[in-house]
């Protein structure tokens, strides 16, 4: 009945909306563990069992607390879902820190909703905290409350096991953010894009998927312009399937930096286009001495974000049997083969005279500082299609 779960809360802040709902916000938690529910306004997720695959559970905690703070999200962890959610109501994080019991008799009523709503008699009658409550006659509360009361006390500490419908994975991704304040510029779009960015990258990883293609639409606020229209869309292509968060606010950043809202945008909206396969790393026994920088294609993509599709060009092969012929220069584009069988077998001449040479023969071998020997070939290397 007890394990390792966390509770995530959405941050609401006054005057503001929250930057996620509860439904968006376990979609995500869905790349840590299978076993996520919702519990009430919050999230519920047991990582025990999943811990091992992220290198344990101080590695597990660290990652999901960054990730949750960049959403706006709020965390606690205890041995209960309902404790875990009691203490995040709280403002309390760490529900291993001392004896569950001895954590949650010092909460106050208000930290469990079927305690709550009956929270006027239970103070009329001196209760204060959930531990005031524990130490009532249990014959007593049966017949005074309702069962959801004793319920709730024995599945939060982990006495009664506790019951969820886990959510279930959505088959494409679609996320949307009411801005806290109008937004004027395309460039600070980017600040709540990042948000969206987070959950997109959480919903890949559950999918083992990899983006190609991800749209940001934005909704122009109700007192723009009339012709400025209901609002834009911007698609930012990648060249191979990825999750990478930074590579996606890189090249969003740069498109933005391009662009002008025709009116101040209140909404914003992002969609995984298209998505394909991705390939993970396995993990080595070995220490691995090799350093890990950025690739040639993730690279290539923010150069090419900055400058323009055009000033960045890539070599394509081309169907000639004239060596300086079989290869052209093209603007680099994500949608166009990335890789391309040469037109004829390997290998090939790798370097050719500006000039013929004319070969001495001698008993029809040909000669050139010695007695030559074919090993390759003959390659046609001039002369054209007849």
């Amino acid at each position: 009945m007890l394990g390792h779960w966390a509770a995530l809360l959405p941050i609401h802040l006054p005057g503001c909306p929250s930057p996620i709902d509860a439904p968006s916000l376990g979609i995500w938690a869905l790349q840590f563990t299978p076993r996520v529910a919702l519990l009430e306004e919050a999230v519920v997720a047991e990582v025990g069992a999943c811990a091992r695959l992220f290198g344990g559970m101080e590695p597990l905690q660290r990652t999901v607390q960054a990730q949750a703070g960049d959403i706006g999200a709020c965390l606690a962890w205890a041995p209960t879902g309902s404790a875990a959610l009691a203490l995040v109501r709280q403002g309390q994080r760490d529900g291993f820190a001392a004896p569950l019991a001895q954590i949650l008799d010092a909460l106050p009523l208000a930290s469990l909703t079927p305690v709550a709503r009956h929270g006027a008699t239970l103070e009329r009658m001196g209760c204060r905290t959930l531990g005031d409550v524990r130490r009532l006659p249990r014959g007593g509360l049966a017949r005074r409350f309702d069962k959801a009361l004793l319920l709730a006390l024995d599945q939060a500490y982990g006495l009664r096991p506790e019951a969820y419908e886990w959510v279930v994975l959505p088959e494409s991704f679609h996320a949307r953010l009411e801005l806290m304040a109008r937004v004027e510029t395309a460039p600070a779009l980017l600040f709540g894009a990042r948000r969206l960015l987070v959950q997109m990258a959480g919903w890949l990883s559950a999918r083992r998927l990899g983006a190609t293609a991800f749209t940001l639409r934005w909704r122009h606020d109700a007192m723009g312009p009339k012709n400025a229209g209901a609002g834009g869309e911007i698609t930012i292509r990648t060249a191979q399937p990825t999750q990478n968060v930074e590579h996606f606010a890189r090249l969003l950043g740069e498109h933005l930096d391009k662009l002008r809202l025709l009116a101040p945008a209140g909404e914003i909206e992002l969609l995984a286009s298209e998505v394909a396969s991705v390939v993970e790393n396995n993990c080595s026994w070995l220490p691995d001495g090799v350093c890990k920088g950025a690739s040639v294609e993730l690279a290539l993509e923010r150069i090419a974000a900055r400058l323009g599709e055009p000033s960045v060009r890539c070599p394509a092969l081309t169907p000639d049997h004239r060596l300086e012929w079989m290869q052209r220069w093209e603007s680099r584009s994500p949608q166009r083969t990335r890789r391309s069988e040469p037109p004829y077998g390997l290998p090939l001449p790798t370097w050719i005279l500006d000039a013929p040479l004319r070969l001495a023969e001698r008993e029809h071998r040909p000669i050139y500082q010695g007695p030559l020997q074919m090993l390759l070939g003959p390659d046609r290397v001039e002369g054209g299609w007849w």
